[in-house]
C-alpha cells in the first residue's frame, strides 16, 4: 500500500490543499485555461494583478526572451476590479481550488478600495499585495522600495479584512529581510518573494533597448539562485509563512526553496514554457516524499542543514 502524504497546510486559519501555486501573471486571471488545466490538483490559483481602474499597461515591445528567462515590462494592464468581479469572479467560484486575488495600486487609498470592493464578494480567500508598485503621491518610487510604505499599506490594509494577507516582496532593496519583519509586525499573515529582479537588454543593430520602458522585470531560471537566497535570509527573520517564487522549473527546485524555508511555491514564467508544470510538482513533491519516507510536506520546511558548507570547506583547509 502506498505511503500517505500529508499535503495541506494553513494560514490564518485558512487550509489549503496542497503547497504549489501558480504565480500571478503568468496565469491570466485563471479563467481561461479551465478546459485544458486540471486546476483543482492547485494549492491555489493567484489572480492577475487587479487596481481599481483598467490599466492598459505600457506600450510594446514590453516582453523580451533572455538566457533562462523573460524580461517583461507589462505595467500591471488589467481589466480593474469591478469588471473582475463581473466577469471572472462568478467563473472562478465554480473552481475547486482556492483564488487569492493579487492587488495593485498607485496609492494607499486605491489598495483599500480595491480590498474592500472585493471584500464584499464570495469567492476570493485570501489576497497577495503587490507593493512593487509606483506611489504616485511620493513622486513614483515604488512602495516596495519604501520600508515604512510597506508597512503602512499593510496596517491599513489588515483592518480592513479578517483573511490571509500576503505581501509580496520586491528584491530590488538592499535587505528584503527588513521589509519582511516590517509587514509581519504590520498584521501580515505570510509574504510571497521574489518579485522580478530590475534588468534590460539592447538590440545591438538598432542600438536601442528592447523594451519600451528601457528597464523591465528579470523573471525565470535565471534568477532562482536569487530567490533561493532571499528566502532562506527572510526565513531567518520572520516566523509567517513564506511564499517562494523565481525560476521553479521542476520538483528538485521547489524542494530547494522549502529546505531553504518556503512553506509553499509559485511557479511563475515556467508556465508559459511548460503549462502543466505545477500540477507535476504537486505529484513530484508527494512522490519525493513517499520515497524519503517523509509523511508530510511541511517537514521539509526549513530543513536545510546549512552547517554543510562550513564542513566542507574546513575539510579543504
Amino acid at each position: 500500500m502506498e505511503q500517505s502524504v500529508h499535503t495541506s497546510f494553513s494560514i490564518r486559519g485558512f487550509e489549503f490543499k496542497n503547497r504549489v501555486f501558480v504565480a500571478s501573471g503568468t496565469f491570466g486571471y485563471g479563467d481561461e485555461i479551465r478546459e485544458v488545466f486540471p486546476v483543482e490538483k492547485l494549492g491555489g490559483i493567484i489572480t492577475k494583478s487587479l487596481s481599481l481602474k483598467p490599466r492598459d499597461g505600457n506600450p510594446p515591445p514590453r516582453t523580451v526572451e533572455t538566457a533562462s528567462g523573460m524580461l517583461n515590462s507589462i505595467g500591471l494592464a488589467n481589466i480593474g476590479v469591478k469588471a473582475f468581479i463581473e466577469t471572472k469572479l462568478p467563473v472562478l467560484r465554480t473552481f475547486k481550488t482556492s483564488i487569492i486575488a493579487n492587488i495593485a495600486a498607485s496609492s494607499i487609498d486605491e489598495y483599500c478600495e480595491v480590498l474592500e470592493l472585493l471584500e464584499s464578494e464570495q469567492g476570493i480567500v485570501a489576497y497577495e499585495i503587490n507593493v512593487s508598485c509606483p506611489n504616485v503621491k511620493e513622486g513614483g518610487l515604488n512602495f516596495g522600495a519604501d520600508c515604512a510604505k510597506t508597512a503602512q499599506v499593510t496596517h491599513e490594509l489588515r483592518k480592513r479584512t479578517s483573511k490571509p494577507l500576503i505581501i509580496k516582496l520586491t528584491p530590488n532593496v538592499t535587505h528584503i529581510s527588513e521589509f519582511a519583519r516590517a509587514v509581519a509586525n504590520e498584521g501580515a499573515d505570510a509574504v510571497s518573494l521574489i518579485n522580478t529582479v530590475i534588468g534590460m537588454a539592447i538590440d545591438i543593430k538598432t542600438r536601442k533597448p528592447k523594451l519600451s520602458t528601457v528597464t523591465g522585470g528579470l523573471s525565470g531560471p535565471a534568477i532562482k539562485p536569487i530567490a533561493l537566497a532571499k528566502v532562506y535570509e527572510v526565513a531567518k527573520a520572520i516566523s509567517i509563512p513564506i511564499f517562494g517564487i523565481g525560476g521553479i522549473a521542476s520538483t528538485e527546485d521547489a524542494i530547494e526553496f522549502l529546505l531553504a524555508g518556503a512553506s509553499a511555491v509559485q511557479i511563475g514564467t515556467m508556465n508559459f514554457v511548460e503549462p502543466l508544470l505545477s500540477v507535476k510538482i504537486v505529484e513530484g513533491l508527494e512522490q519525493y516524499c513517499r520515497q524519503n519516507n517523509i509523511d508530510d510536506i511541511g517537514k521539509l520546511v526549513g530543513a536545510l542543514d546549512a552547517n554543510i558548507g562550513f564542513s566542507i570547506l574546513q575539510s579543504w583547509l
